[in-house]
């Protein structure tokens, strides 16, 4: 079972109207303005899934700061969780900033099918990951579900890449230890956090929090595999793409070719950890 934990889709309305949304948000103009940047909708997503035999694959859409660009985003995740149930997982994007409506977005897309929140933006939605006031009611809601939350995360050294921001590991560590029950997923390898896990008191901090490999080939050389392996443990490492940043089927090749791991390890970190985290159940099928 692989299955690929973070992915974005969009409508075929947004990538119509790319240049309309570009002059809405100034995030979607820093992530998506270059000619070259590429959109996929749920059918390509399939098709992918297919070539790469993986399992499952949790969507994403965009998280716009304007609430209702996300909710129209969400229902595009919907749309698509519905038509392949067997195949995606939604999460819904909201803002943070919106509190108690943020809440209502999330409900609503809950009881439509999805099962999260992600992949929040902070640097493009203006708000503050490490503020306990601002992420308290959307933490206690997602506690209550059960449901974890996607963030981007970004390193504060190396080079610069567009969407990059500063979201850096002390405003995640502080999410952490903020809501410590709240189920937390560090995009693009936690920007560097899983390192500093050997830590004791910032290992115990982040006992819920996962680490997904999304954009691994634009950041790191595949040694991390194994670093993160040996500074976190392997059950917190989670198989992503970024698609379609990424292609699926060399990502995974790449992986199981370079990053130096055991079948057992493999396994864990290709499917096992997420399916876990997402409580999936069910025989184990790669189609």
């Amino acid at each position: 079972m692989i299955i690929d934990v973070h992915t974005h889709i969009m409508s075929p309305e947004i990538a119509a109207a790319k240049t309309v949304y570009l002059a809405r948000d100034r995030w979607f103009d820093e992530c998506y303005r270059d000619p070259k940047a590429r959109f996929a909708t749920a059918e390509s997503l399939v098709a992918s899934m297919h070539t790469a035999r993986i399992t499952r694959a949790v969507v994403t859409g965009f998280a716009f700061a304007d609430p209702g660009l996300c909710a129209a985003s969400n229902d595009y995740i919907i749309e698509a969780v519905r038509r392949f149930p067997d195949r995606l997982i939604g999460l819904a994007a909201v803002q943070p900033n919106g509190g108690d409506a943020a809440v209502y977005e999330l409900e609503r897309c809950l009881k439509a099918g999805l099962s999260g929140v992600g992949e929040l933006l902070p640097d493009g939605q203006d708000f503050d990951p490490a503020s306990r006031e601002t992420m308290l009611p959307l933490a206690t809601a997602l506690q209550k579900y059960g449901a974890p939350l996607m963030i981007h995360t970004s390193e504060p050294v190396g080079h610069l890449y567009p969407g990059k921001g500063k979201t850096w590991p002390p405003k995640i560590l502080e999410l952490a230890t903020n809501f410590p029950e709240l189920k937390i997923i560090a995009a693009h390898w936690g920007g560097g956090l899983p390192f500093y896990e050997l830590m004791p008191e910032v290992r115990l901090a982040l006992a819920n929090l996962y680490y997904d490999t999304a954009a691994t080939t634009y950041l790191y050389d595949f040694r991390v595999f194994r670093a993160a392996a040996l500074a976190s443990g392997v059950s917190k490492i989670l198989f992503a793409t970024d698609y379609p940043l990424l292609k699926q089927d060399r990502l995974v090749r790449r992986i199981r070719g370079e990053a130096g791991l055991s079948p057992e390890e493999l396994d864990l970190i290709m499917g096992q950890n997420a399916a876990l985290l997402f409580n999936l159940t069910g025989p184990e099928t790669n189609i």
